[in-house]
């Protein structure tokens, strides 16, 4: 009986799952929601692997849960892909506060010059720095000034008392991706 219960043990250790190979996995797959959502729940079993925590950070940044990448930017410091990492995503955060801000509180951003990425987010965050937008009720709109016939709507949406950045891309006037944060 002892034998059975050992043997039974043992298969479910080996069976058990690993987190980095779970997370890479559902990176791999696009699965990004799933992966940051993850990656919160088993970022103890990771911390220390710069590799994984950039994988975290940027399964969050792809699934607009920008706020979760804090932890990461303190992190990632002992390699120089780690630091990269870290600075580009610092950007972003900053990036998504500042415009949370000037949204908020109608702060005119215009006057600083900021670092940009190639993400949505500092596309909409550079448009709006440069008062290049077309203000229509409470929604901004911003044509890309790289892609012809793509435009953003950007404005805020109130849930549960706190207000969300919602920036919407239009392609030929058709809506193509929602990015809502948090």
């Amino acid at each position: 009986m002892k034998l059975i219960l050992l043997f039974l043990l043992l298969f479910s250790v080996l069976q058990a799952e690993d987190p980095k190979v779970r997370l890479f996995d559902l990176y791999e797959q696009g699965d990004y929601k799933r992966a940051c959502n993850y990656g919160i729940r088993k970022f103890n079993k990771f911390s220390k692997d710069e590799s994984l925590v950039s994988l975290y950070a940027f399964s969050c940044l792809k699934s607009d849960f920008v706020d979760r990448l804090s932890i990461p930017i303190s992190i990632l410091k002992k390699s120089s892909d780690g630091r990269k990492n870290a600075a580009y995503l610092s950007i972003i955060l900053m990036q998504k506060k500042l415009l949370y801000h000037a949204l908020i509180d109608e702060i005119n951003l215009s006057a600083f010059s900021f670092p940009s990425t190639d993400t949505t987010l500092s596309k909409v965050f550079d448009l709006y720095s440069k008062n290049e937008y077309e203000k229509r009720g409470s929604k901004y709109y911003l044509n890309d000034d790289t892609l012809e016939h793509v435009y953003y709507k950007l404005f805020l949406k109130k849930h549960s008392n706190i207000n969300k950045i919602i920036i919407q891309e239009y392609h030929d006037n058709r809506l193509t991706t929602e990015h809502v944060y948090r």
